[in-house]
């Protein structure tokens, strides 16, 4: 392990019961649902580590940051992941009135999705400890993602899905040559795919690596290179609000833990305000985050609906973490219908030529609502996560217009 890595030890975000990192766990031993997060020496890291040196690197990807990953960047299967652009939304930004909007576009990721970032670290883990069999939880972005690293690497992929999936995510899983398993929710508030993905661990052994952190501590911290990445594209200079889409809460937690590393280390002054989006249809976070609720008052949406299927996590696993980060930032909560959701898609197109699932526009469709009740000032500087391609899910767009007419060139 090169000497740059610096993790202290890890520890249990429910019981406390600490780790050695040595030991490379991924679960807690008391099974706590608790998740372990990862401790860093920022004291020897900052030694090295500058704004400048990282300016100066010529890796354009995610393992640039590479002293604030947990994993050796030797084991990598480098697909491209990180790196996306930052683009200033000049006319998006003229039609909502606001000076300083800017997205930042994850669609851009070798699968198309954000979640390349946080399975590029979790499967580098796993070839580090030599594991052939890897299985996963997912509404489908993390499934593909995982599946296409496996792919790269030559790791077996085993993939729990809702049976809802989209059939564009399904394809991909399989091109990608993952072992895929449709799953049929069948009790109000569980989640069945990963009931499922924890028996393939406890009895055949597999590398469990689901974007929740409970069950995989390492890919948590793949997506802190996104909050990373966007303060050195603004030169390192303040970002008032970090728009969200959230259901887990695994991408929320990422971002907090990637500006807190950025304030330990004093290349940042102050936080951006976290906000966490979710759909009407499965809310559960985002009522706990307006009504004060602990996150062990957090009661699951029995049966989670909206057109956002990558937002419909009946269990928001990293809920405490991202109920800390949005209050220890002053950020907020706020949820959005499947027809705002859609408004915010055609936006992205229209204006910007970015096309995005619904899961991926759900961050603009809660600056909206924001912007309109007065929450954000039209001077802010802001900055919203377009999280996953709109070729993740083309049917759930195909109502928005009328079908083409078809023309006949002979009756022309």
């Amino acid at each position: 392990m090169k000497e740059w890595v610096h993790v202290q030890k890890l520890v249990c975000s429910k019981c406390g019961t600490e780790y050695v990192p040595a030991d490379n766990p991924l679960l807690c031993k008391k099974r706590d649902s608790g998740r372990l997060d990862i401790i860093y020496d920022y004291d020897a890291i900052s030694a090295n580590l500058t704004r400048k040196a990282i300016e100066s690197r010529k890796a354009s990807d995610i393992w640039r940051y590479e002293e604030l990953l947990p994993v050796d960047s030797k084991f990598a299967v480098r697909l491209g992941e990180g790196g996306t652009r930052l683009v200033r939304a000049n006319r998006l930004g003229e039609k909502l009135e606001m000076r300083n909007l800017f997205l930042k576009d994850e669609t851009r990721n070798p699968s198309g999705s954000f979640k390349d970032r946080a399975m590029a670290v979790g499967l580098a883990k796993a070839i580090e400890l030599r594991k052939q069999d890897v299985v996963t939880a997912s509404s489908g972005n993390a499934a593909a993602s995982l599946a296409a690293y496996c792919a790269a690497a030559g790791i077996r992929c085993n993939a729990f899905v809702p049976a809802e999936a989209s059939k564009a995510k399904i394809a991909q899983l399989l091109l990608y040559g993952a072992t895929v398993h449709r799953c049929k929710q069948i009790r109000e508030g569980a989640d069945v795919t990963v009931q499922l993905m924890v028996e393939a661990v406890d009895q055949l052994g597999y590398y469990s690596c689901p974007s929740f952190g409970p069950f995989n501590p390492y890919q948590v911290e793949g997506p802190k290179t996104i909050a990373f990445e966007i303060y050195e594209q603004r030169d390192w200079s303040a970002v008032d609000f970090i728009f969200v889409p959230t259901g887990s809460g695994c991408l929320l937690t990422g971002i907090w833990k990637g500006v807190r590393d950025l304030k330990k280390l004093g290349f940042i002054e102050s936080y951006p305000r976290l906000v966490a989006v979710q759909p009407a249809g499965n809310q559960a976070l985002v009522k706990a985050i307006n009504e004060g609720l602990q996150f062990s008052q957090i009661i699951p949406q029995p049966y989670p609906k909206s057109i956002a299927s990558g937002l419909l996590d009946p269990f928001p696993w990293d809920g405490d973490a991202a109920i800390a980060g949005v209050k220890e930032t002053r950020g907020a909560g706020v949820t959005v219908t499947d027809a705002e959701m859609l408004e915010a898609i055609k936006d992205l197109a229209g204006y910007q030529g970015m096309f995005a699932e619904p899961s991926g526009a759900a961050g603009l469709a809660g600056l909206k609502k924001m912007v309109q009740d007065g929450r954000v000032k039209n001077s802010d500087n802001v900055v919203v996560l377009i999280t996953g391609t709109g070729l993740k899910d083309p049917d759930a767009v195909l109502g928005i217009y009328p079908e083409p007419l078809l023309v006949d060139p002979r009756s022309a």
